[in-house]
């Protein structure tokens, strides 16, 4: 037995080295065999939620290994990426065969074409029934979220919905996030609203509306079928026709194409990166619009399923066309209903309901010192109003000059004073001449808290913009003033932010007194013991006897809104915040109103010597800090 047990101890070295070869050959071979898309890491990393950040404040950081390993890309042309075949998914087997495609092109380049469908039975609006994504290689998956009514939605579906790093582009996705969170939880993040982007590209010519059929045609030449007999059709039907499915993806796969269009991207102008676009890249050419909700005029309702205003959603599930009448917009899910096509719903231009000025602004009369130096520019009204009070003479015609008699309050500092320069009477943006209208740079709601050393003499922040520029800066501001109320706490529009406010104890009382006198008698006993007992409370009335019929009217017509005492107003609270470093605040935010205005705008005919610094050295220099800074 003992010659046996070395032949046994060979024996098994020489079987142990064997099999730890084939493991060896084994792996080598398979990763040899692995196509190069499938090496990296396949699972979308996704941020906690309690390390999830601003998109903005991470573009730094969010460089991934997928995008760092991503395969070659070429974002492909709008008419390539359009005739892409969608694919319907309605179970999780359907998508776990078609997800590993999609996750290599979110790889590749991070974005999302997104929209939804729904129906709506007798004008209410029902739970989404279909959900759009598109890639960036027009790759769309239809996921019918209906058909998963009762079982668990795909976890890499609802994963690439939150993912801060994955950008959903689209118009009016910002409602739709909330209709997914309220349909089905489904938390949306990251989106980007076209229409954002369509307004800051201003070489994009978007004056005949921001809808998504607008945007396809004004941006990419793209004419989008939006019949009432496809977008108002049943999206719960069994099973979608052709011609539904069509209409659903072109809807996010435009969205696509619109979104690489408007940031200066395609197959011409890739950046330098061979192996894809990174989320930082993208996010820092959507600075200012990530999750940010689009705030427009209502005047383009009737656009065709999104305006500049709002979103024209509604769907009808069967039913004649009564149904669709016009109605008011829903204030709760932001819906719209379906125009009746028996009336007339052209669609109406940007800026439309604005009043252009009839006069030219600017008249470039000269206002000289007694000793003829040049003081400033001025209109002709105010430059004879010199002249009709006797304080002045005219000392020239052309141009019009007015040599004042006395010694002005202060003189501008040198000749380069942009007081001093003439200005042209057309839009400092787009240079159009034959319509424009005043244009406050900072917002009056803030202005009219300034103390009064920066509030006078201030018409360097009025500018001349059109009828559409100044339509679209104003969707812009709306997205600045919302941000500050975020900031500072000085909700806009809302019941605590209210001077007058509702008294629910006068309410109850005037209902109280109201019932009484329109229906005393039919009233139970009891009933009516308990309401003269709550009007006796507040009139005071210390005996238990029956009030009379002076008393119940004079409770009947009572008041209920009351003062708020507690108000404060959403211009001066953000004034508030700033004033508390004095000046230097006041100033910052004089900057931040400016900077926002050239930075969405792109202003290409300023005034000369217009700037983001006007008049703060000035300032500095003459009360240090010591302007006082009082509320108005």
């Amino acid at each position: 037995m003992a010659h046996q047990r070395p032949l046994i101890a060979i024996i098994t070295t020489l079987l142990g080295a064997t099999f730890g070869g084939l493991l060896v050959w084994r792996a080598f071979s398979t990763r040899k065999k692995r196509p190069p898309s499938v090496q990296r890491e396949t699972t979308l990393p996704v941020a906690s939620e309690a390390d999830r950040r601003a998109p903005h404040e991470e573009m730094e950081v969010a460089e991934y290994d997928r995008t760092q390993a991503a395969p070659p890309v070429c974002l492909p042309s709008s008419e390539k990426l359009l005739a892409v075949t969608p694919v319907m998914v309605s179970s999780q087997e359907e998508w776990q065969q078609l997800w590993p495609s999609m996750q290599e092109d979110l790889a590749a380049v991070p974005v999302l074409g997104l929209d939804c469908e729904w129906v709506s039975v007798n004008d209410c609006p029902q739970v989404v029934s279909l959900l759009q994504l598109a890639s960036y290689s027009g790759r769309c998956v239809l996921v019918r979220l209906s058909a998963f009514c009762g079982a668990q939605l795909p976890p890499e579906l609802v994963e690439v919905l939150r993912d801060p790093h994955i950008l959903k582009a689209g118009v009016g996705c910002h409602d739709d996030a909330k209709r997914l969170v309220r349909d089905y939880g489904l938390s949306l993040n990251c989106t980007v609203d076209l229409r954002h982007l369509a307004l800051r590209q201003k070489e994009a010519p978007v004056s005949n509306g921001l809808g998504l059929k607008s945007l396809a045609a004004d941006v990419l030449n793209v004419s989008l079928d939006k019949s009432l007999e496809v977008r108002c059709s049943d999206w719960e039907a069994d099973e979608l026709t052709p011609e539904q499915m069509a209409y659903a993806a072109k809807d996010a796969q435009v969205s696509v194409a619109i979104f690489f269009h408007l940031l200066g991207l395609g197959p011409e102008a890739l950046p330098a990166s061979a192996n894809g676009l990174s989320y930082a890249t993208l996010a820092a050419r959507c600075e200012g619009f990530v999750d940010v909700p689009f705030k427009g005029r209502r005047a383009n309702k009737a656009d065709e399923r999104r305006g500049c205003a709002g979103t024209e959603r509604t769907r009808r599930a069967r039913g004649p066309l009564k149904a669709m009448s016009s109605s008011p917009e829903s204030p709760e899910s932001g819906d719209q209903r379906v125009p009746d096509p028996r009336k007339n719903n052209k669609r109406k231009p940007l800026g439309v309901g604005y009043s252009a000025r009839k006069s030219p602004l600017y008249d470039n009369c000269y206002l000289h010192a007694p000793d003829g130096q040049p003081l400033c520019t001025c209109d002709k009204k105010k430059a004879k109003w010199y002249l009709d009070k006797g304080i002045g003479v005219l000392h020239s015609e052309d141009p019009f000059v007015v040599r004042l008699l006395f010694e002005p309050s202060g003189r501008p500092d040198s000749q380069q004073d942009y007081y001093l320069t003439a200005k042209q009477n057309r839009c400092v943006v787009c240079g159009r001449e034959d319509s424009y209208i005043r244009k406050n740079i900072v917002p009056h709601e803030y202005r009219r808290h300034f103390p009064s050393e920066m509030k006078d003499h201030n018409s360097h922040d009025i500018l001349l913009l059109c009828t559409s520029c100044h339509a679209a800066s104003n969707v812009h501001d709306a997205s600045l003033k919302q941000q500050l109320a975020d900031d500072f706490a000085a909700p806009q529009g809302c019941e605590e932010s209210m001077r007058p406010m509702e008294d629910p104890d006068r309410r109850r009382v005037r209902s109280a007194a109201r019932a009484l006198l329109t229906a005393g008698g039919g009233l139970p006993w009891w009933r009516r013991v308990e309401l003269q007992a709550l009007i006796r409370n507040f009139l005071d009335v210390a005996d238990e006897r029956e009030l009379t019929e002076d008393e119940l009217r004079q409770a009947a017509s009572l008041e209920t809104r009351i003062s708020n005492e507690a108000y404060v107003c959403h211009g001066q609270k953000v004034v508030r915040a700033y004033a508390e470093r004095g000046p230097h605040g006041l100033m910052e935010l004089e900057r931040r109103w400016r900077q926002h205005f050239l930075s969405t705008m792109r202003p290409k005919h300023l005034p000369p010597l217009w700037c983001v610094q006007h008049k703060h050295n000035k300032l500095l220099r003459k009360y240090s800090d010591d302007v006082p800074v009082k509320d108005n």
